[in-house]
């Protein structure tokens, strides 16, 4: 994000992702766990997205995106204090 911020302006966008590829509700699941919160993820593959049905590329970057390097538990970890 830094290297984005203070780089010069490219009059588009910037995809920025991973370094994992993690469906939403697996992401949330983790966090759920990681926070001890007993509740379950429960997924609807038809469930609407502000009235659109979502496939699995829908809410993932494009063809080149910038990688970044923090992975989900190394930034809970971080941010929290837990492990």
């Amino acid at each position: 994000m830094a290297d984005v911020t203070l780089a010069k302006p490219v009059n588009g966008t910037i995809e920025i992702a991973g370094p994992e590829r993690v469906r939403l509700n697996e992401l949330v699941g983790r966090y759920l766990k990681a926070t001890n919160d007993p509740r379950e993820v429960v997924t609807d593959v038809h469930a609407h997205y502000f009235g659109a049905e979502l496939n699995d590329q829908a809410l993932v970057p494009g063809d080149n995106p910038r990688i970044g390097a923090i992975h989900f538990e190394d930034w809970f970890s971080q941010s929290t204090g837990r492990k």
